[in-house]
């Protein structure tokens, strides 16, 4: 199966309570392009976060948000410095005494002073968090590929429709090209008799003229070539994986090739045909783009 590059996933795992909510969203992209947005505590995961994504995801440019709730304990600690409290309260009796001031201190006063009581974190249960991480980002992985290739599936239909709407143009053109060049070769006859007045025309050289004519527009290997191009892309779909590089590459192969049968067009019907080729080689590269 093909997958495509956009999808959403979601994950949200609980454990005492804890709670952990991931939500992935990626679009199409060269290569895999990773950003994450979680609250700082989790910064530590980071590394590990992205070496499980890559057992899900080759390519695309994803958004992944996490989000955490820990009512289990309290988080914060309130810590009080003595030390601190006995500097500012020395001072303070210091300066009631140089200034003949009535000292009234109280502990309420004191307790506000900067760093008599700081606000701590306490050290986060790494392990235990990382389970509950873990999980949560498995499970946003496993419903963000499941959407994924539902629309790698919508897209493998659709193009292999159109391939096969293109190997009908090749079918046209390589049908009626040989008629191009008998049409060419009765204008010419036609032309010389008008221009003779004994309407004896020089076999040998209107069969030269021919020739040249037949060299010129000849895209039988161009239309082998590109017949094959379109069934390898048929194939590739049908044998599915990370396939994305490799059809980019091909469809440019085809787009080549149409190209040159184009150029050497010289009916009308046929340029047309042409067109709508390279009309619907475009429409497939521009789908190819979000196969990953």
């Amino acid at each position: 199966m093909i997958k495509s590059m956009t999808g959403f996933g979601r994950g949200e795992v609980s454990k005492g309570q804890r709670k952990i909510t991931v939500e992935m969203k990626a679009v199409n992209h060269r290569y895999l392009d990773v950003n994450i947005k979680m609250p700082k505590k989790l910064n530590f995961f980071d590394a590990s976060i992205r070496n499980l994504l890559k057992e899900y995801i080759q390519r695309g440019k994803v958004d992944i948000y996490i989000t955490y709730e820990d009512l289990s304990e309290q988080t914060v600690s309130v810590k009080y410095h003595p030390d601190v409290a006995a500097s500012y309260l020395a001072y303070l009796n210091e300066m009631a005494e140089s200034f003949s001031l009535e000292n009234d201190i109280r502990v309420s006063t004191l307790s506000r002073y900067p760093e008599v009581f700081t606000m701590e974190e306490q050290e986060i249960d790494e392990e235990s968090i990382w389970k509950v991480l873990e999980a949560a980002i498995r499970e946003a992985c496993e419903s963000f590929v499941e959407s994924r290739l539902k629309e790698g599936e919508n897209l493998k239909n659709d193009l292999v429709g159109k391939l096969d709407g293109m190997l009908g143009l090749v079918d046209y053109i390589e049908e009626n090209s040989p008629k191009i060049i008998e049409e060419y070769k009765q204008k010419l006859q036609a032309k010389i008799h008008d221009l003779l007045e004994d309407n004896r025309v020089d076999e040998n050289r209107l069969l030269m003229e021919v020739t040249i004519f037949a060299d010129k527009i000849c895209v039988d290997e161009e239309i082998v070539r590109l017949r094959s191009h379109i069934m390898m892309v048929k194939n590739t779909l049908i044998e599915g994986g990370s396939i994305g590089r490799k059809l980019d590459f091909i469809v440019q192969e085809m787009n080549r090739e149409a190209n040159t049968i184009l150029s050497k067009s010289t009916d009308l019907e046929i340029s047309n045909r042409g067109i709508e080729l390279k009309t619907e080689i475009e429409k497939v590269r521009e789908q190819i783009q979000n196969i990953e």
